[in-house]
């Protein structure tokens, strides 16, 4: 070997080793960065020895697109999780002590106990008292479904302003990528970027992706709708500013399409925003119908009836414990939106001003409906009578998803199993799809991120690939000292 050839050699290793170690260095210092994928040297063999040719980024496509699926799944199926939670703490939590259900066993055990001894006013008020909890339950729970639908419909607009903002800056990232790509240059730090802002969009929407020239890439809902195809498409939503039962919420479109909700306890939402669709259009409308069933079954079951139906004129049938701000009976088989909300003890059963004894006696719509005619303090045929109308079978609405012929009582009870049913399910696809979530991360991580010992390893090979060039270095210098001695 010339000395010429051993100094170019060395200067070649010089090289390489300086740019292996400021690769190792910077794949050190982001060890801990979760968005950062590892880089390495790579090297080919020249006619002067090894050269670094490229810095390279570890990949693997088809865990990155399993990462991005996953992550998706999982962000739909928390974010309906989370508006289940909610709405089983409106019953009370675990035991539901504020559900329907529970309370009308409440209000039949009282009006069982006033039968009993229907000549006890202090029983009567009770039975009001009770009877007043069940109204404002009701009230309450429907008014909180509607809040949290109005929330749901603040965190759609604020995720479509976020997916709008993410799509923006994903299309400066793709552009530096493409341009990098072009010229030959080094795209990593933007691959980096855009990798990160497609994880964050999957989140908010289910994204596949299509590869194009110079590394270009086109984003798809999973639905099919282009969401971003060389420039971002527009993502539009229309808030509501406030939420009845009977209000329908605006849509969601991308490109003009309209984004479908989710499906099921176990979501088919890829990203928060099919998850938000479903519970604000789906899950809690259901739930307020089951309500208002509910209001309307306690309506029926306490109506006035006419004392006497083969005295002409026959008197209409009224609401009586109690009434709604209509003050008829509602229609059966059919959901009378927001009537949860509406429902009230009749004012006329209310002390100071109103007389718990009506409901024992009738007359709550004036003396024709007076069943107890001599006040007798041992009547309670009504009192018995509104005892056995809660498991009277009566039409609910099929739409409730609990409906069909069924008493009061059971349809409550069925009404806070379907809620449980929907909650325990969602509950178990969150954590089954957190389990693929954290196994996908887990694998993709393996592959692509950095492993301290690895880098440090390798910082060991460096330096001694340095140390071989340093003494080849000495060798050469010691060499032509003793060529320059000879020559004198």
């Amino acid at each position: 070997m010339s000395l010429s050839s051993a100094l170019s050699t060395a200067q070649s290793i010089f090289n390489n080793t300086g740019a292996q170690s400021g690769v190792a260095s910077r794949n050190i210092a982001n060890a801990q960065n979760a968005n950062y994928v590892r880089r390495s040297a790579v090297l080919t063999t020249g006619g002067n020895g090894a050269l670094v040719v490229a810095i390279e980024r570890s990949q693997n496509l088809a865990l990155y697109r399993q990462t991005i699926e996953s992550s998706s799944l999982f962000a739909g199926q928390q974010v309906l999780l989370a508006g289940l939670e909610e709405v089983k703490s409106l019953m009370g939590g675990n035991d539901y002590e504020l559900s329907p259900s529970q309370l009308i066993g409440n209000l039949r055990n009282t009006l069982q106990t006033w039968a009993s001894k229907p000549g006890e006013t202090t029983v009567g008020a009770t039975t009001v008292s009770t009877a007043r909890d069940l109204a404002n339950a009701l009230n309450n729970a429907s008014a909180q479904l509607q809040e949290i639908r109005q929330r749901a419909d603040a965190d759609i607009k604020q995720s479509v302003d976020d997916l709008n903002g993410l799509l923006a800056k994903f299309e400066l990232a793709n552009n530096k990528v493409k341009q990098e790509v072009a010229v030959g240059g080094n795209p990593n730090d933007a691959l980096d970027e855009r990798e990160t802002l497609l994880k964050q969009i999957s989140q908010v929407v289910g994204v596949t992706t299509v590869r194009r020239e110079n590394d270009d890439l086109a984003l798809y809902t999973t639905d099919g709708t282009v969401l971003f195809e060389t420039v971002p498409r527009a993502v539009t939503f229309v808030p509501t500013s406030a939420y009845g039962a009977a209000t329908t919420g605006n849509g969601i479109y991308i490109d003009g399409i309209a984004l479908k909700p989710g499906r099921g306890p176990d979501t088919s939402a890829k990203g928060s925003l099919q998850a938000l669709l479903q519970l604000r259009d789906d899950i809690v409308p259901v739930y307020q119908s089951q309500l208002d069933e509910v209001a309307r079954g306690l309506i029926v079951a306490f109506a006035e009836t006419d004392p006497d139906p083969a005295n002409p004129p026959a008197l209409p049938t009224l609401p009586g414990l109690f009434t709604w701000d209509l003050g008829t009976i509602p229609a059966d088989g059919t959901v009378e939106p927001g009537l949860a909300n509406r429902i009230r003890v009749n004012p006329a059963v209310i002390p100071p001003s109103g007389d718990p004894m009506l409901i024992r006696d009738g007359g709550i719509n004036g003396p024709d409906y007076v069943v107890n005619i001599g006040k007798s303090t041992g009547f309670s045929d009504l009192l018995n009578k509104f005892d056995d109308a809660f498991e009277v079978k009566i039409d609910f609405a099929e739409s409730t998803q609990v409906g069909g012929k069924l008493d009061l009582q059971s349809f409550a009870a069925d009404s806070i199993g379907w809620l449980e049913m929907l909650r325990s399910t969602a509950t178990s696809a969150t954590e089954n799809k957190l389990a693929m979530y954290s196994r996908a991360t887990d694998a993709y991580s393996s592959e692509t991120g950095v492993s301290l010992d690895e880098e440090l390893s390798l910082l060991l090979d460096i330096e001694q690939s340095y140390k071989a060039a340093a003494k080849l270095m000495s060798t050469v210098d010691t060499m032509m000292q003793a060529l320059l001695e000879a020559a004198g």
